[in-house]
């Protein structure tokens, strides 16, 4: 089984209430729904569709992926870094629950990039950087992927 971002897959659950959906990907999922389980890290730790977008800012220098040196917060600077957490957390009970070892998550997201995020001032820069999901879930040895780097060739062979 893959665990997919929901938004990905056309659910609208980006927080401006659309997606971030991928055609082909789409297709794909259709054709594999047994095979696929969709997540929204967001959603799932209680937050609302749509809602204010959030950027994790870090508390101090090079603290990385380190939880307790940083936080998440809203473009109106309530920290939502529970929330975060909490779906972090409740991804990663599924992934157990499932044995999934591979996931594809969106890019740029405070929850589920592997590999860029924006910097938490909400000017569009991003840094080198995962989401809070995706930090847990690569912690536990879940593969991580992004929609820019995913192939056909690759889903198969995450299948498989």
């Amino acid at each position: 089984m893959i665990l997919i971002s929901a938004c990905l897959a056309g659910r609208n659950v980006k927080y401006n209430g659309s997606n971030n959906a991928v055609p082909w990907l789409c297709e794909w999922i259709e054709r594999h729904k047994e095979q696929v389980l969709l997540v929204c890290p967001e959603v799932m730790g209680g937050l609302q569709t749509p809602r204010l977008p959030a950027e994790i800012q870090f508390l101090e220098a090079n603290s990385g992926a380190v939880p307790e040196k940083r936080r998440v917060v809203n473009k109106a600077g309530e920290d939502v870094t529970e929330q975060f957490l909490l779906g972090a957390e409740k991804v990663l009970e599924l992934v157990k629950q499932h044995h999934i070892t591979s996931a594809i998550l969106k890019a740029n997201s405070p929850s589920c990039s592997g590999f860029y995020i924006y910097d938490g001032t909400f000017s569009g820069t991003k840094v080198k950087g995962q989401g809070i999901t995706a930090a847990l879930l690569m912690e536990h040895g879940v593969r991580v992927y992004s929609e820019e780097m995913l192939t056909p060739d690759l889903l198969e062979e995450l299948k498989a």
